[in-house]
């Protein structure tokens, strides 16, 4: 059963943006701080930002006025939006529910390149 699927990324020039969304299902979004993560070749999976059940949010220093996280309750989604993309080939975001045993998604593909 897919439990969380990560939707948006693809090609940007450096500088550009683009808004990724994660859909998860009820038992795993609802009532639960969420977190977006990043995986570049070769380099550990990181935590980029999360976001409690009630919005406070949580960003890392090399993304903190950059990207935004934000959540629909209401639809089980996650959003991050990602602004001044840095060049730095192709990077995996994923999401998930911090300290859980939740499966990761397939993740989606972020490219910045010129």
């Amino acid at each position: 059963q897919v439990q969380l699927v990560e939707s948006g990324g693809g090609l940007v020039q450096p500088g550009g943006s683009l808004r990724l969304s994660c859909t998860a299902s009820r038992d795993i979004f609802s009532g639960w701080t969420m977190a977006w993560y990043r995986q570049a070749p070769g380099k550990e999976r990181e935590v980029v930002a999360d976001i409690s059940r009630s919005g406070r949010t949580y960003y890392r220093d090399f993304v903190r006025g950059r990207f935004t996280i934000s959540r629909d309750n209401d639809k089980n989604t996650l959003y991050l939006e990602m602004n001044s993309l840095e060049p730095g080939g192709t990077t995996e975001y994923v999401c998930s529910r911090p300290n859980s045993l939740v499966p990761w998604g397939q993740g989606t593909q972020v490219a910045v390149s010129s």
